[in-house]
């Protein structure tokens, strides 16, 4: 087969319904994830401020390690229970738990509650990201995937940065206990939406296949006789054999060390600023949102900068983000400490880290897993990188009174700089096909 003409809307209207559709509510699912996961992080300024409530920043920064372990252990899970369950029956008992969660943290005042709360959230949260980049892998095709998946993880970008001015208006305006309830409570209507209007595949809704309708071939892992094609999606031997694969392997090694930076700033953002600007919870949360506003751009250029520049190879645009990013943050701390600069520098770290966080956990995933193991392999990414991100979610908490924060930035630069040379020799790496 030839490769199909770049087209990111066909000419079947019934199908493109479908495919648009489930684009949509599944960008409003995990927008609507942030909601819940955004709200500590915010907390925090008025929960220190809260005579009744006594804790410090070290508890604080093992809380965040509660929600980031848990999250890390669901993401190996839930992507394998992706593919074999489904996207439907996960991410409905995730949203629905995650909901809980939060507006059991606002209820609260006892430092272990906030912790196991906080751990339980992480567990839901998992239940997020790797069936959901199931699910669009399903209804877009390789081709585009680049383009779409950056498109649709804007989501991230954007859930985190309306996330952190949600949480901190209501926060300042009714008391950091409202910065977890009403983020609860939205999340509910949009676990609604979801419910009424996401099915997991084409073929649900009576649809042919993806690569059927683009004529297109479909990717298969380079041992595939090892698994066959029309079997039972997630068998232990395709979980097996996608984790064997050494590209898989690679972009999980990257992720891990490409996730603290993120997570750094996701979590210690607004601590930073109020500790270098003395601004309140809203200011400094929507200062911070300067970093996922800055995301949206790096989410949509990587996708279609991978497809449109680099012909449908993942790994260049990682490469290059890297690189910049380690070298910014080594000199992250020594900049002047006003408004201007510390949001000019939010931007261009959103910039940079959101490009390699799309692409390694969203079409490479999807890609090099792929359909039938995209689930298990964007979820071993992901929980790679949620290993990694526990220490960005504490290394602030814990190390920036003894290393300052030219200590913490100098780590971070120095893991995405790693993680550039380690995904180097994958420049030109592309899945195999069945014409292969």
């Amino acid at each position: 087969m030839t490769k199909p003409a770049f087209k990111l809307v066909g000419d079947n209207p019934h199908y493109e319904r479908w495919r648009w559709q489930v684009f949509t509510i599944t960008w409003l699912t995990y927008f609507g994830f942030y909601l819940t996961r955004k709200t500590f992080s915010v907390a925090k300024i008025g929960m220190e401020l809260d005579p009744s409530i006594e804790i410090s920043r070290h508890e604080m920064a093992w809380i965040d390690g509660a929600f980031l372990s848990a999250y890390a252990i669901g993401q190996f899970v839930s992507g394998i229970m992706g593919d074999r369950a489904g996207t439907r029956k996960v991410v409905v008992v995730g949203m629905f738990g995650s909901a809980l969660a939060a507006a059991a943290m606002g209820a609260s005042s006892i430092t272990l509650v906030f912790g196991v709360l906080f751990g339980l959230q992480g567990l839901c949260q998992s239940t997020g990201w790797a069936p959901l980049v199931k699910n669009v892998g399903n209804f877009f095709s390789q081709h585009e995937r680049g383009t779409v998946i950056g498109l649709w993880s804007t989501n991230y970008a954007v859930g985190g940065m309306v996330a952190s001015v949600f949480a901190g208006y209501w926060g300042d305006l009714l008391g950091w206990r409202y910065a977890f309830f009403v983020p609860a409570a939205t999340l509910l209507v949009i676990w609604l939406l979801f419910v009424l209007f996401q099915r997991n595949r084409p073929e649900d809704v009576g649809l042919p296949p993806i690569e059927v309708y683009h004529n297109e071939e479909q990717a298969v892992l380079v041992d595939s006789e090892a698994v066959e094609e029309d079997g039972p999606e997630s068998s232990w031997e395709l979980v097996k054999q996608v984790l064997a694969d050494r590209t898989v392997l690679v972009i999980c090694l990257a992720y891990f060390l490409t996730k603290p930076a993120r997570y750094a700033i996701l979590f210690w953002g607004p601590k930073y600023i109020q500790e270098k600007l003395g601004t309140g919870m809203a200011e400094s949360g929507a200062l911070s949102a300067l970093f996922e506003l800055a995301g949206i751009a790096g989410a949509l250029s990587a996708g279609i900068i991978s497809d449109r520049v680099f012909n449908s190879r993942r790994m260049p645009v990682c490469v290059i983000t890297l690189t910049i990013l380690g070298v910014f943050m080594l000199f992250m701390d020594e900049l002047p400490a006003t408004r201007v600069v510390l949001g000019a520098s939010y931007i261009l770290i959103g910039l940079l880290v959101f490009v390699p966080d799309t692409i390694l956990n969203g079409p490479a995933a999807v890609d090099f897993g792929t359909k039938k193991g995209a689930g298990t392999v964007a979820g071993f990414v992901n929980g790679a990188g949620s290993i990694g991100a526990i220490l960005g979610g504490t290394i602030p908490g814990l190390f920036a009174e003894r290393w300052g924060w030219d200590g913490v930035f100098t780590l971070l630069g120095a893991m995405a700089i790693t993680a550039a040379v380690i995904l180097l020799p994958k420049w030109n790496a592309l899945p195999a096909t069945a014409a292969a």
